[in-house]
């Protein structure tokens, strides 16, 4: 009998992301029948911060032919895959773990075979994706389950988990598990979503005691459908433990310990800090647009008692000022002046500038103070192309003009930098490298960087243990620790070891050295983690055995090449003992027989991910088969084309065809010629300056749906300057506003008059903006309110106003400030709460949110879920962002406008506010009283806290509850 055909009419995409990962599970669009997930499980157990995830997808063919489903996971780059399973049919076909030179051949064979033999390769940011595919018979069930594992680290004051959920289909048993177990106490649990709804939260569980937390996500098919049926977004937790001014917390497990160690209320030291900024031309454009904007808010947080300089370079390094200077107002102000002033051109001269910055640092170092921390921060976007450019040399010149004396922190700007280099150059004088990813948030991750190494609270700072204690410790010796973060040292108990392990640490303090002491007991240790239902066997010793690599991995990088072979060597041999995948090791995938027999699933090399992330929509499912012809883009790369993808996978709906044939372009990725951004479409708009009005948004293929065309993309640039491409504008609904009559009790003895703020009453509305004319003012603010005869008003702002104090409520704990433009509305708006501490700060462009010296940048109109203690902050896909909790406030934000220009300020549950409430908004609360005039004829007054206001009664446009609003009845009042 002949085999039938192998068809993939679906592919199934599971995606899972722990701290910078995500869960996935998408579908091509099938014939009835196919493959069909029945279970999707993410299970995470997390004990003292070292997280073991295992993800589960049971399917089941369900046509009449042969069907091919591709499993598919993205993993944080410094997770370790542990295990990796195929279950057909009852048959189990495992993963193994080999030595990466014993699966070398089969490697090698199926990159013969012109196969995606690695199954590994990295994605966006810090991720790497697994993947693997098998063919699935007729009825026949297939389980998928991949195991890793992580030690979570803290960051600006917290862990986090992230995953992304996006199972593109409804699942009969889809679940999220998460189990937090911290014997040292959990301080605060968070959790945030992008694709929360009111009926997706009633599945959402969280329980918490001091110790554990229990977080679940559980969606019935009911409360799928009723969200819109398919689920796309992401799921974050984020927690801290508690921390108090000692030596720390150790657990024991198994003979085997982990000293975590973050001490509470000590003082930050003084920085020496010298930013090192690359100007060359390369830098042009948004990079240097967004280096300043950071740089500019981080010379801001700098503390008075912290001495700074800049260096800029290019072809040539520039010393902003001789000498260091102490961090005044007047200094920093100055500081901030010129960073506004630096220009991008010419080449890239790393080694002088790097050289300057330690001249400087040499010639003031008997002036330093003994107890503060010299560091210089180095940014660059490219490899050196001027002076010195061999990059062994460059550091080799930095590393001896150094001499251990100070801290080299690198920061490399997108991916056209050799990050390597720059990681060997930090590791090499005590930093650390980090890799700025080109995006709308690159001044924030500059910021938040910085956050991580702003406030040194020790140095020089070691761990000891008495030596007939404890054997194979992983690295106890650090040269900072930084506020937010935490040190994490392991290791394992001797066979004969005392019954309490006991541990100093000693580190230099602010104005002396400081010693902590710490023990604990092995037996009661043993036996509080035996007592944990969900704490997965022998993990303390997996955590070492993953820390211990970690570090080896590091050590590597910085040790001279005659060590390297025996650090290698180690890091291999624990891979393979704890079956982790790692730069030394890979996992071959068998398959059943009759299939491709083997694949392997081996870490990329930072020159994948270099490829990978210069060509963002070029990546396909391997294995993956769909119908259409094959295109050739300009650079030669082939391209699958089918009925429903264009170039590069772009929506059929973007391509028009062009009366002489399928045209040779590729938009929105890279430039055809230069491998760089696209002028056209990834740029500012070429007359104004801004963000291209008609492409203001990413392409669908390369990170989001573009935000206005459905229908138009010009053959070719000049097309652009033709305006019968142009699409047309929406139609907005011309509404004027009409006075009504007042309708309220008569109040017979008016408030005497102290003050009447006299108004233009012949102005009775605004205009909405229609394509011919512009807006006269942004629509009215819309004030629930209290008192006699008054239910709510409209306010008008005249004239453009900031910054303005609009709330300020000290027993609410919350102040709003704004922005006020007439023609606009709220340029900015900014909303700081207390209990907990948190800012949101908007524009028309996006919301950024700041917690814990961490921020986070949000688009509007994409949906987000956050809960934290006390504090709700939701956005739907209106773009209505609401700042919400019990016994609070709801402060509201809307963009509103043809190409969202301004901000609509909204607000409810005014009834909580405080009768100590102040501002320009706030004088209207907690009651306000209305009376007719006592001077003119049908006219009524409105006292407030400050004024009192002439008023009139008119029907505006209510957004409360969101866009496109509804007409209401309101009494406006004009500031």
């Amino acid at each position: 009998m002949e085999t039938p055909a192998r068809v993939c009419t679906w592919v199934l995409v599971l995606s899972l992301l722990l701290l910078h990962a995500g869960l996935q599970t998408a579908t091509v669009p099938h014939e009835s029948g196919g493959i069909d997930i029945y279970s999707l499980t993410v299970h995470s157990e997390v004990s003292a911060r070292f997280a073991r995830t295992v993800i589960t997808s049971r399917v089941v063919n369900r046509a009449e032919t042969v069907q091919e489903a591709a499993f598919q996971i993205e993993l944080p780059r410094k997770a370790f895959i542990t295990n990796f399973s195929m279950t057909i049919d009852g048959v189990t076909y495992p993963g193994i773990v080999r030595e990466k030179a014993a699966a070398q051949e089969q490697y090698s064979a199926a990159k013969a075979r012109g196969e995606s033999a690695s199954l590994v390769k990295t994605t966006e940011r810090k991720m790497e994706r697994f993947e693997v595919s098998v063919s699935v018979a007729a009825a026949s069930k297939v389980t998928f389950k991949l195991v890793y594992e992580e030690l979570l680290r803290r960051r600006l004051g917290a862990y986090e988990l992230l995953f992304k959920v996006q199972p593109q289909q409804l699942v009969q048993h889809l679940q999220v598990d998460v189990h937090i177990f911290e014997p040292q106490g959990i301080s605060f649990l968070e959790t945030e979503s992008s694709f929360m709804t009111k009926e997706l939260e009633e599945a959402l569980i969280t329980s918490q005691n001091e110790t554990k937390a229990h977080i679940q996500f559980r969606p019935t098919l009911s409360q799928q459908q009723q969200s819109g049926g398919l689920l796309n977004g992401n799921f974050i937790i984020r927690y801290d433990v508690i921390h108090t001014p000692s030596g720390g917390s150790i657990q024991i497990e198994n003979g085997y310990f982990v000293h975590h160690f973050a001490p509470d209320g000590l003082p930050a030291l003084s920085k020496n800090v010298i930013f090192v900024i690359d100007s060359s031309g390369s830098m042009l454009g948004r990079k240097i647009e967004q280096t300043q904007e950071a740089l500019i808010k981080i010379l801001d947080d700098l503390s008075t008692k912290d001495r700074f300089n800049l260096i800029v370079f290019n072809r040539v390094a520039w010393l902003w000022k001789p000498r260091l200077l102490q961090a005044s107002v007047e200094n920093v102000r100055k500081a901030k002046s010129y960073t506004a002033s630096i220009v991008a051109q010419g080449g890239t001269n790393i080694n002088e500038a790097m050289l300057k910055a330690v001249q400087l640092l040499d010639s003031e170092r008997a002036e330093l103070h003994p107890r503060s921390v010299s560091l210089m921060i180095l940014l660059t976007d490219g490899d050196p192309t001027e002076g010195v450019t061999n990059l062994e040399m460059i550091q080799r010149n930095v590393r001896e003009a150094i001499g251990g004396h100070y801290s080299l922190f690198c920061l490399g700007f997108g991916f056209d930098v050799h990050y390597s280099f720059l990681e060997k150059l930090a590791l090499d004088n005590g930093g650390l490298a980090r890799r700025i990813y080109e995006d709308s948030d690159a001044a924030l991750q500059l910021q938040d960087f910085y956050q991580e190494v702003a406030q040194p609270l020790l140095m020089s700072v070691s761990f000891e243990y008495l030596s007939n204690a404890v054997e194979e410790v992983t690295q106890d010796n650090f040269q900072f620790h930084f506020m937010g973060s935490e040190m994490v040292v392991a290791g394992k108990l001797r066979p004969q070891s005392p019954a309490v392990l006991s541990a100093k640490v000693s580190g230099q303090g602010q104005s002396e050295n400081i010693t902590f002491y710490v023990e604990s007991g092995t037996a009661e240790q043993e036996e509080a983690l035996r007592g944990r239902q969900y704490v997965f066997g022998s993990f303390m010793e997996r955590l070492w055995a993953y820390l211990t690599i970690e570090q080896l991995l590091e050590q590597i990088v910085s040790a001279p090449k005659a060590e390297q072979q025996a650090l290698e060597s180690r890091a291999r041999n624990l891979s393979l003992n704890y079956n982790f995948v790692t730069p030394f090791t890979a996992m071959v995938v068998t398959k059943p027989e009759g299939q491709e027999q083997s694949q392997v699933v081996e870490k990329p090399t930072e020159e994948e991910k270099k490829h990978s992330a210069a060509h963002p929509g070029s990546f396909a499912l391997s294995k993956v088969h769909r119908k259409g012809r094959k295109h050739y883009n300009p650079t030669g790369s082939r391209v699958k084309m089918s009925s429903q993808f264009g170039v590069y996978g772009s929506p059929a709906r973007f391509r028009r065809p062009h009366p002489q044939g399928p045209r040779q372009f590729s938009y929105g990725g890279p430039h055809p010629t230069y491998g760089g951004p696209h002028p056209t479409y990834g740029g500012p708009h070429p007359t104004y300056g801004g963000p291209h009005p008609a492409y203001g948004g990413p392409h669908p293929a390369y990170g989001g749906p573009h935000p206005t065309y459905e229908s138009f993309l010009p053959d070719s640039v000049l097309d652009l300057f033709d305006t019968k491409n142009l699409p047309r504008l929406p139609k907005w609904r011309l509404y004027t506003p009409t006075p009504v009559a007042a309708s309220v009790p008569f109040i017979p003895s008016a408030t005497r008059l102290t003050k009447v703020v006299e108004m233009d009453t012949e102005d009775q509305g605004i205009t909405m903006p229609n394509p011919t004319s512009a807006p006269s003012q942004a629509p009215s603010i819309f004030l629930p309110v209290h008192g006699p005869g008054v239910d709510q008003l409209c306010v008008d702002i005249r004239s453009s106003q900031g910054p303005i104090n609009l709330i300020s409520d000290p027993d609410q704990g919350i102040k709003v400030t704004g922005q006020y433009e007439v023609k606009t509305g709220f340029s900015w708006v900014k909303v700081m709460v207390k209990n907990p501490e948190l800012q949101v700060h908007a524009t028309p462009e996006h919301v950024v949110v700041t917690r814990n010296r961490r921020s986070s940048e949000y688009k509007w109109m994409k949906t987000m879920f956050s809960t934290l203690p006390n504090l709700k902050i939701t956005m739907d896909s209106t773009g209505l962002l609401l700042i919400s909790g019990p016994h609070r406030v709801t402060v509201g934000l809307l963009p509103w406008g043809d190409h969202k220009t301004g901000l609509l300020l909204l607000l409810r549950h005014t009834d909580r506010f405080s009768r100590n409430v102040r501002g320009t908004i706030g004088q209207f609360y907690p009651t306000v009283l209305l009376s007719p005039s006592s001077t003119k004829e049908n006219q009524w007054i409105l006292k407030a806290q400050a004024d009192d206001y002439v008023v009139t009664r008119e029907h505006r446009l209510d957004y409360q509850e969101g866009p496109p609003g509804k007409e209401t009845a309101c009494w406006n009042v004009r500031l």
